[in-house]
């Protein structure tokens, strides 16, 4: 799925997003908007992850939504 369409439908896409990624607060989420670089910010921020590892957990989570 493309990025756009979980970006309109981010209310709907919440529930998965914290399953995936359990230790981001709903506040955390809300704040992302959908936006894709905002979110992949997030992660590599609060998992302290590389960025590069923050782009593809968010790919592999937009190609199975």
């Amino acid at each position: 799925m493309n990025w756009d369409r979980i970006e309109g439908n981010w209310k709907q896409f919440k529930g998965s997003v914290r399953e995936n990624w359990g230790e981001l607060t709903d506040d955390e989420v809300d704040q992302a908007e959908g936006k894709r670089e905002q979110f992949v910010g997030l992660i590599q921020k609060k998992y302290g992850i590389a960025k590069d590892e923050a782009e593809r957990q968010v790919d592999e989570f937009a190609a199975k939504h």
